[in-house]
């Protein structure tokens, strides 16, 4: 009999070890699976899954967020962060509404063609969503392929077409099995191949892995530095959002002005905000989040 290969070895594992997610339960929909997606994206699980729960309560079809304002959509975002992810998930609902009849749709051109889902997005979506086979490949992924199959501790900050192919060839054939594969293939790179402190006495598949076999460490540093926040106009973009989302209709700037005290950069931060559509003036003292009213011109803001 021959020895079980890669992926059923990690897959195995995973149908014991999974941790509970609700965006893993039988049954849930193709466009939960979508909100998750979007919404893990550069986020930690442990935030999402409050945000996740009251989003599909809210609005548990594509139709139901497409008939709401992009205002409702950024608040109902809150702090989760990158808010920009809350206009491109609305965008994307009426996108399903306009060309799919409000059904998420499960071919992988199709998804690539909406808004804000990119390559990753909509294969995880075809595979976790509808089951079919494609590599699904974030950082943990490639951790993973990195360390077992090519003996490198670290699969460095991006990924390229060679991750891709290399994490397609240990898919099974079945489209079944290498949907649960490439779940599988995730959740080991989260929790068991982790980054800096890797439990290899634990991994299924410690006994075979090339990086093991060779002895290196792990790296000693981030491969990423990681981002400063205190301080930036990341902050202070988020204080300004923070002051809009409390409040329906208009804010004064006067009210905006309380928030920071660096004239010229709390002026930068909303400069931004208005050029990313998130915020858009309603005159020359007062701003509200985008579709809490009529369109307006924008504002000179340099002076």
């Amino acid at each position: 009999m021959s020895e079980p290969t890669f992926a059923t070895l990690v897959s195995r594992w995973y149908e014991e070890n999974a941790r509970d997610l609700p965006w893993r339960k039988p049954g849930v929909s193709p466009w939960a699976i979508l909100v998750s997606e979007v919404m893990l994206q550069q986020t930690p699980v442990v935030r999402v899954l409050p945000a996740y729960e009251a989003w599909l309560a809210r609005w548990p079809v594509p139709a139901a967020l497409a008939a709401e304002s992009p205002a409702e959509a950024i608040r109902m975002w809150g702090r989760l962060g990158y808010p920009r992810r809350a206009l491109r998930l609305r965008e994307c609902a009426t996108a399903i509404v306009e060309r799919h009849g409000g059904k998420v749709p499960d071919r992988l051109d199709q998804l690539l063609a909406l808004p804000g889902v990119g390559t990753y997005t909509a294969r995880a979506v075809a595979a976790f969503a509808y089951g079919q086979r494609h590599p699904v490949v974030d950082t943990n992924v490639r951790r993973v392929v990195c360390r077992a199959v090519a003996g490198e501790p670290d699969a460095g900050p991006a990924t390229r077409p060679a991750d891709l192919l290399a994490t397609e060839a240990l898919l099974p054939a079945e489209p079944a099995a290498a949907a649960l594969a490439s779940a599988a293939f995730m959740e080991l790179g989260a929790v068991i191949c982790t980054a800096r402190s890797p439990r290899c006495d634990l991994c299924p598949v410690e006994s075979t892995c090339a990086w093991r076999a060779s002895g290196q460490a792990a790296p000693a540093g981030p491969t990423r530095r990681p981002q400063r926040y205190a301080g930036t106009d990341r902050q202070v973009r988020g204080l300004l959002l923070g002051v809009l989302r409390e409040t329906t209709g208009p804010v004064p700037r006067q009210r905006l002005d309380q928030v920071w005290t660096d004239g010229a950069q709390r002026t930068r931060a909303l400069s931004g905000l208005v050029q990313d559509g998130l915020v858009e003036p309603v005159d020359d003292d007062s701003y509200r989040l985008v579709g809490d009213g009529p369109s307006v011109p924008l504002p000179d803001l340099t002076h």
